[in-house]
């Protein structure tokens, strides 16, 4: 059990029967009554975020979550496969875990943070940057390379983000996972 003064920034803790992290936090101290902490939460499984006000030295169960790098095989139906890189242990990873923004980004051969809570996997963390290769936009116009106007592309993944027009099929580019952004083009 920790109390309200161990609160941290990333903190996984069990609030309401759901894993909930702590996404910020601030001890309040007003002139009259007491202490109290306010929150914002956020869930684990759906992403929901919510504010929540906890009485100063109050307890709660703080949740210690194993961090395993996974490979990522290939998907079986409605489970993603991935693999232990320390004992070469295969899990399945069902579609309600994973997400339309992890889904998208998911490659095989490719190393994703999987967060556990003893045997039972909770979250799956993309890399920050991937470089994927275009598999079908629209055919680039020669010699626009300064306008700031965009096409949609699709990645290998399945991830559609918008590009320069100038980006061509077969191109690999850089992209940010956490906003769906181009950010380069990859020199091969």
């Amino acid at each position: 059990m920790a109390s309200t003064s161990d609160f941290k920034n990333g903190m996984v803790i069990r609030y309401n029967g759901d894993l909930v992290t702590i996404v910020e936090f601030q001890h309040v101290k007003p002139g009259k009554g007491g202490a109290f902490v306010r929150t914002k939460l956020k869930n684990v499984v759906n992403g929901r975020v919510l504010d929540n006000t906890f009485r100063a030295g109050e307890k709660v169960e703080d949740v210690r979550l194993e961090a395993r790098q996974m490979q990522y095989l290939y998907k079986d139906s409605e489970q993603y496969v991935f693999m232990d890189n320390e004992t070469y242990e295969q899990i399945n990873i069902g579609d309600s875990i994973i997400g339309v923004d992890v889904s998208n980004y998911l490659k095989d051969g490719i190393d994703y943070k999987v967060l556990f809570e003893g045997s039972l996997p909770l979250i799956v963390e993309v890399p920050n940057f991937m470089e994927l290769e275009i598999v079908e936009t629209e055919p680039g116009v020669k010699g626009d390379t300064v306008s700031s106007t965009t096409k949609p592309a699709t990645l290998e993944t399945g991830a559609v983000v918008q590009v320069p027009l100038f980006v061509d099929k077969g191109e690999v580019i850089k992209v940010d996972t956490r906003t769906n952004e181009y950010l380069e083009r990859v020199k091969s």
